[in-house]
């Protein structure tokens, strides 16, 4: 089950569906929390090979262009489409009636935590996502929003709920939790990221999911016309007018999300600058490449996510894509994609032992793999 809200959910879910194929398990069938707001990307239809099943499901409501989130017009949205939410549950049981899984692998998919305490099951369920960081002890939030932090770990927790394991991906290791359940988890990629060659070539990459921002790129251009930009975003309009790619001019192309086009320019550019993804930040880590981090307006998780990455030695970040200020930090950033890289690749093994624990069920023992201690940089004004 995977929320569909999110592009890093839906790679995650891909990266995991790829993992236990090649351990040789099956995937019988995959849930995907909808929005009226966005569709599915092709290439998650492509990916993934099981039966895909779109369920209506809570989501984030924006402003009119398409750029801050509006937390009480979401809640009040979400209030009026319980009776929609009922029914995707009412879906949701006759498939797991239908397939009987042994396991359930919730990707912040609120309904899965709903679903598994609110009608008997025989599954077991492990649920995986960055944003359980938020429920460790040693995870620092940012000082001010206490109200948002309450909100997002109450979220989190709903979203576990009844969850045998959880999986809280992390831009760097933490103690073992309280609560044995919780396995702080490197970042889990999709596995094109592990071969994918790297250059650095005189470009910078924008990822803008939100198409709003488009206009703040474009006014950026306009004052420095030589810095090539290449910008990915889900504009319909780049879509279907200009058949996913829009030529501004010499140096500024937008480009509708396309996975393979985007991971060839994230190896090929000199820097990433995104809406603070955990991620493309995650990918640009591996890589050895600076990012720099422009949380989504009113999105706390972005919020916490750029400051959290920034600490792990990812880059800088800001409240607007002041583009300048990342071009001056470029040159002074430190590259420790090395350590970082060993650490992720473990985490087919930390996924496959979850399963293998909550089954009772275990293949060939492997070495478990220490993470490497990510040191604390200081803020970059």
């Amino acid at each position: 089950m995977v929320q569909g809200e999110g592009r890093g959910h839906l790679t995650q879910a891909i990266a995991a569906y790829e993992i236990l194929i090649r351990q040789g398990h099956t995937v019988s069938c995959v849930i995907a929390g909808s929005s009226s707001r966005r569709e599915l990307p092709g290439f998650f239809y492509r990916k993934i090979k099981a039966p895909i099943v779109t369920v209506c499901s809570p989501n984030f409501v924006t402003d009119k262009k398409n750029k801050s989130i509006r937390v009480g017009k979401s809640i009040f949205k979400n209030l009026l489409s319980v009776f929609k939410f009922r029914k995707s549950l009412g879906i949701i049981h006759k498939l797991v009636k239908f397939h009987r899984p042994d396991v359930v692998i919730n990707f912040y998919e609120p309904l899965a935590g709903i679903y598994a305490v609110s009608h008997r099951h025989s599954f077991k369920l492990v649920s995986v996502g960055h944003q359980y960081i938020y429920l460790h002890r040693d995870f620092v939030f940012p000082e001010e929003k206490w109200l948002q932090q309450q909100s997002v770990i109450n979220y989190s927790r709903m979203t576990a709920l009844g969850s045998d394991f959880i999986l809280a991906l992390s831009f760097y290791q933490l103690p073992q939790a309280r609560n044995k359940k919780l396995i702080i988890s490197p970042p889990l990629l999709r596995r094109e990221i592990f071969d994918l060659p790297v250059t650095q070539e005189n470009f910078l990459l924008v990822y803008l999911v939100n198409s709003g921002y488009m206009r703040e790129i474009t006014a950026w251009h306009q004052q420095h016309p030589e810095e090539r930009l290449h910008c990915f975003t889900d504009c319909k309009e780049v879509k279907e007018k200009y058949n996913g790619e829009w030529r501004v001019d010499e140096t500024l192309t937008f480009h509708s999300l396309d996975d393979k086009k985007f991971l060839a320019l994230l190896g090929g550019c000199k820097g990433l600058v995104c809406t603070a993804g955990f991620e493309s930040v995650c990918e640009a880590m591996y890589l050895g490449k600076p990012v720099m981090m422009v949380p989504v307006e009113g999105h706390f998780e972005q919020y916490c996510n750029a400051r959290d990455a920034h600490k792990a030695g990812a880059g800088i970040h800001d409240e607007s894509f002041r583009l300048k200020k990342f071009l001056d930090y470029i040159p002074f950033h430190y590259n420790k994609n090395l350590s970082y890289r060993k650490w992720v690749e473990g985490i087919e093994r930390v996924l496959i032992n979850a399963i293998e624990q909550v089954t009772g069920e275990y293949g060939p023992a492997a070495p478990p793999v220490k993470p490497p201690r990510i040191e604390v940089l200081r803020k970059v004004s």
